[in-house]
Formats: structure tokens, C-alpha cells, sequence
């Protein structure tokens, strides 16, 4: 994705250029201003990023797309919401809903599968505006499970931002929430993280929330993942179905998974990780 102001400021284009580029089929109009380059099969973090330049330079993926990106709902990033800089409001354009934020500081902003997103604690605070408190407490849940969530930057954004219809919220379910100990690792995934500590591959981070599902193992810059499975948490029906669920969605925003299974971590190591090697490289 790229804006006409990217065009134009970074790589010099003049506005004939870019349309003998449209009419070329290199660049593919999907909202004003933005292109698509070389295709129009965007993946939902494709759409994240148009919706983004579309709002303009400054501007954030927000609210319900933020929770979705973060992995703190199990919701769709459409409509996708788009917190812009300064008092002035753009009008909605569907899919597009703006909201305009003058506080907005760099401990707000964060980027994450390389889209501009509100940061953990700021996707809280507007979360709190919009979300009635057992969902909050919910998302808090999640967020806590996540090493970028600092109880006391989300202190420090409702405290700074004491104008925002979330700050009284979420300093409630904050108050109210007891954090409970991060969840530790099954034996088998400890055992994987073991295999992989002691060969030259590179580690992954655990517990990842990406898309809004959780893995066990992923290498965010890779969009590559492991599923840890045991036939006594994974060997009934239900599990079986919703697993391949799982694979599928994720295959289709282009994130790869396999499953790992602990027979395969016990009995064979060395080929577990050679092919471990090759799909990282294939990923790479």
C-alpha cells in the first residue's frame, strides 16, 4: 500500500508518473489517494493499512481494529476505525470510521505487524469507551498475558487523557482487575523451547495473540507459527475441528502453522528441527 503524498515526497513521482503508473496496472486506486501496488488482493492487514494512509500522515488503526490486531477481541477489523491527529474530523467513509485525538503522544502510537497502530494502553482506553465492563475485564485479561501490557502505562494514558469517556472506565477495571500469574508453558512447549534454545535457530516469541488467536510459538517478522498439541488436550472432536478452523483463517491473512505434536518432540528431534529450519527459511 502507498499514499499519492509517499508517491510524490519519497520517490519524486509527479502526478503524470503515477497516473501512466495506474494506467501501466502497477498501482491500483482504492481510496482516494491510497494505491494498492501491483494487485487488489489485500489481506485484511492490506485494508488496515489503506484505511490508515487514507485518513492521512499521523494516523493510527483504532478501537475495534486495534483490538483485533492486538489480539484483545475475537472481532473483525471492519469497519476499520482510524484516530487521526488535531480537533478537526474527516467524515466516515465506509469501510472507514475516523476519530480525531489531540493528545496523541509517541507512548500512544506503536507498530505492529508493520501497520501504525494505537499503542496496548491507548487500545485500552478507547476500548473503555465502547465496551461494557465483563468484556473490558476481558481484554485485560489478554492484554496482561502479552509482555508489551505495563499496568502502569495504562495508568499513565487515563491519567493524561483524563478528557476521554474511557479514562474513568478503565481505571475502574483496572482497580477492580487482580492480575493473575502469566501462564507457564506445558512441559511440551518448555521441551520445544529447550530444542530450539540448543540449535541455531531463532526464537520465537510464546503465547503470541496475532489475528485474534493465540499461539503457542510464532516469529511475528515471519508470520510463521507452532502449534504444541497433545492427544490429551487435542484428541477429541470438537478440538480437531476447531484447530483446522484455526489453520484455515489464519492461512487466509497469510499466516503459516504447523503442528507439532510431543511424540514428534521426543522421539524425533533432529528431524523436527531440520524441518523446522526449512520452513523458517522458505518463511524468510
Amino acid at each position: 500500500m502507498v499514499s499519492i503524498r509517499q508517491l510524490e515526497t519519497v520517490l519524486g513521482y509527479s502526478r503524470a508518473t503515477v497516473q501512466r503508473e495506474v494506467e501501466a496496472g502497477r498501482l491500483h486506486l482504492v481510496d482516494h489517494g491510497v494505491y494498492a501496488v501491483g494487485h487488489t488482493e489485500l489481506s485484511l492487514q492490506g485494508q488496515c493499512v489503506a484505511a490508515v494512509l487514507a485518513v492521512g500522515p499521523g494516523s493510527l488503526l483504532s478501537y475495534w481494529s486495534a483490538a483485533w490486531l492486538w489480539g484483545l477481541l475475537d472481532t473483525s477489523p471492519r469497519p476499520f476505525h482510524v484516530t487521526g491527529p488535531g480537533p478537526r474530523r474527516l467524515r466516515d467513509r465506509p469501510p472507514v470510521r475516523v476519530h480525531r485525538a489531540r493528545n496523541l503522544v509517541a507512548a500512544d502510537r506503536a507498530l505492529r505487524e508493520r501497520i501504525p497502530v494505537t499503542s496496548l494502553a491507548r487500545t485500552l482506553l478507547d476500548l473503555a469507551e465502547v465496551l461494557k465492563p465483563k468484556r473490558l475485564s476481558k481484554a485485560l485479561e489478554r492484554a496482561e498475558r502479552m509482555e508489551e501490557f505495563d499496568g502502569r502505562e495504562v495508568r499513565a494514558v487515563c491519567l493524561r487523557s483524563r478528557a476521554h469517556r474511557g479514562s474513568k472506565p478503565l481505571l475502574a477495571a483496572l482497580g477492580a482487575h487482580r492480575p493473575t500469574l502469566r501462564v507457564l508453558r506445558s512441559d511440551v512447549e518448555r521441551d520445544f523451547l529447550a530444542l530450539l534454545e540448543a540449535s541455531n535457530l531463532p526464537l520465537p516469541a510464546s503465547n503470541y495473540f496475532v489475528a485474534g488467536h493465540e499461539l503457542d510459538a510464532y516469529w511475528p517478522d515471519l508470520r510463521f507459527g507452532v502449534e504444541i498439541d497433545t492427544f490429551a488436550t487435542h484428541g477429541g472432536r470438537l478440538a480437531f475441528e476447531a484447530d483446522r478452523e484455526r489453520d484455515a483463517a489464519l492461512l487466509e491473512q497469510g499466516i503459516t502453522t504447523i503442528r507439532v505434536t510431543d511424540l514428534q518432540l521426543q522421539n524425533q528431534p533432529d528431524e523436527l528441527l531440520r524441518r523446522l529450519a526449512l520452513l523458517l527459511a522458505r518463511a524468510r
